[in-house]
């Protein structure tokens, strides 16, 4: 009896994905750079996405917070806005093989418009940096922190390093009653 109930329910949830899959609409085609470099196609779309997010986080934390934190132990929100841009630079200086410019290095205690030059600064010098890559050239040994890695792993770490700073913003603009641009409505 017990088959017979998991069979049925079996067969209930492939019936409904197929209806599903029949309603779903068509995917778009994938654009010609993601079929020529998938790997650094989608960690573009990892990092173009947090770079919006990030920049729009700076943007909606009023000046007079860049100061806040939420524990004497934490980092203030200034210093999360240097620290991305301090970190964009060397990372995306190790990508591009080029140096970082000086606008990415911005003291925490800077203004606010000051900050966010900086943390912008270091957008645009890494939008060109990872605009240039491609796969081929992920398997390149690149001077690191840790010694000679591949320039794969700097890619890798600037695109999880990325998601995880937003989260602290989005969490510090949260607990100053301001709603984080990704919880934003879409238009």
């Amino acid at each position: 009896m017990r088959i017979l109930a998991i069979l049925g329910s079996s067969l209930a949830l492939v019936a409904a994905t197929a209806v599903a899959q029949a309603q779903a609409p068509t995917p778009a085609p994938e654009p010609d750079a993601a079929k020529a470099n998938p790997v650094t196609w989608s960690a573009m779309q990892i990092y173009s996405g947090r770079e919006k997010n990030i920049l729009a986080a700076a943007e909606a934390m009023p000046a007079d917070k860049y100061s806040y934190k939420p524990t004497p132990d934490q980092w203030t929100f200034g210093k999360i806005v240097s620290h991305i841009a301090a970190s964009n630079g060397s990372l995306c200086a190790a990508i591009g093989g080029t140096p970082a410019p000086d606008a990415v290095k911005v003291a925490e205690t800077a203004t606010k418009a000051e900050l966010q030059a900086g943390l912008k600064a270091s957008f645009d010098f890494c939008d060109k940096a990872m605009s240039a890559l491609t796969d081929a050239k992920l398997s390149d040994p690149m001077p690191s922190r840790g010694g000679i890695v591949p320039r794969a792993r700097i890619v890798i770490e600037i695109t999880a390093d990325l998601p995880d700073h937003y989260s602290q913003m989005a969490a510090y603009l949260r607990l100053n009653g301001i709603l984080p641009p990704s919880a934003q409505p879409r238009k």
